[in-house]
């Protein structure tokens, strides 16, 4: 079938998209599904940093790609052997899908597939598999999804059936930006009530973990960003202290406020600097968790001896050390009990053909979170 798509050809294209327009809307060849695929038709893609990163090249992907990847739509065919989706299922899609056999899915951690990271690697479907075509060429997905386009075939493994009650615009942000973002509050950092947490990198990602340390009953809720746009914003979603990065005192300033140091510090930010910001006011014995993507070659540096004097913890947090099937659902369920309201986190509604001026706003910081909705 014929689809309507925003393709990516060129990597690494200037400022400003709106200018440059690095994503070309095009129409795209997409094939049928496949054995264990699905047919979804497209109601919201979410604009998000991980995207960013593959158009600026801080994340390089074979190209021409259909990007996208945080989204909800609407089930319009399956293949065979799907047996537990039918036309008209409401779907969440997640990014990483899990074969559920390999040594990380079969421990519990499905966002660590095996399979699934080779597959979103080489821009295939878990198995291998292609079914867009672009010019009379293979295009690749991205990252099992490409939601930028009004439809999509995906493994049935890359899909989270959830309760038509919940509004498509809402749902299509926890695929990524909440079950990121609160998942590492709630997964990884293990976040408890009456606890001490710093938020550093205020995106859409680092909004939804801000709220996710609310829900969790954190009582110390910092925040940290160099705009001052997103620390008031951040204020009102339930910060009880925030600072501005570009402060040259600002660990001292924090550490005092929180008298040593938070027990857990979260990093959005996706840069080294802002992972050894957050170490440094981390205090003695407490967990330092990055959910950042710095480009590849970046690296870390940290005085070694703190691990073991102050039995510091660092650890990684991708898609929120979650399980998605039981997250999607928890998470959903805490925004309809209006304790977890994503809806605020949502500043931008657009038409696939404002994507390239929505990734400027992204850029420049001036959007949290941004929907594609598609008619």
């Amino acid at each position: 079938m014929k689809i309507r798509a925003a393709v990516l050809e060129e990597i690494g294209v200037e400022r400003p998209y709106a200018r440059t327009r690095p994503l070309k809307i095009e129409e795209v060849d997409l094939d049928g599904p496949g054995s264990g695929e699905v047919l979804v038709k497209m109601a919201v893609a979410g604009l998000c940093h991980s995207d960013l990163s593959v158009i600026d090249g801080n994340r390089p992907r074979p190209v021409p790609m259909v990007l996208g990847h945080e989204a909800s739509g609407i089930v319009e065919a399956v293949g065979a052997g799907v047996d537990d989706l039918k036309p008209g299922d409401h779907v969440v899609f997640v990014f990483m899908p899990s074969c559920g056999h390999c040594s990380p899915c079969s421990e519990g951690r499905p966002a660590l597939c095996e399979p699934g990271a080779v597959s979103n690697g080489a821009g295939e479907l878990l198995g291998g598999v292609n079914r867009l075509h672009y010019k009379g060429k293979k295009a690749f997905h991205h990252v099992g999804v490409s939601s930028f386009a009004d439809h999509a075939v995906v493994s049935r493994r890359s899909l989270v059936k959830i309760d038509k009650e919940v509004p498509l615009d809402i749902a299509g942000l926890i695929g990524c930006a909440v079950l990121t973002g609160a998942g590492a509050v709630f997964n990884t950092g293990d976040v408890k009530p009456g606890g001490s947490t710093a938020v550093v990198g205020l995106g859409g990602v680092g909004l939804a973990a801000l709220l996710g340390a609310v829900a969790a009953g954190a009582e110390t809720i910092v925040a940290v960003d160099r705009l001052e746009s997103k620390l008031e914003f951040a204020r009102e979603l339930g910060a009880t202290h925030t600072f501005n990065s570009d402060d040259p005192d600002v660990v001292a300033k924090v550490r005092e406020a929180t008298r040593g140091g938070v027990q857990a510090a979260l990093e959005f930010a996706g840069s080294v600097k802002a992972l050894e910001f957050s170490y440094a006011i981390t205090r003695r014995g407490g967990t330092t968790i990055t959910a950042g993507l710095p480009h590849p070659k970046a690296m870390l540096s940290l005085p070694a001896v703190s691990l073991v004097a102050e039995e510091r913890t660092l650890k990684g947090s991708y898609i929120g050390s979650g399980v998605p099937s039981r997250d999607i659902t928890r998470f959903l369920g805490l925004y309809k009990r209006g304790k977890l309201p994503v809806d605020r986190l949502l500043t931008h509604r657009l038409k696939l053909d404002d994507i390239n001026e929505g990734f400027d706003r992204l850029a420049d910081g001036s959007a949290v979170r941004q929907i594609i909705e598609f008619d």
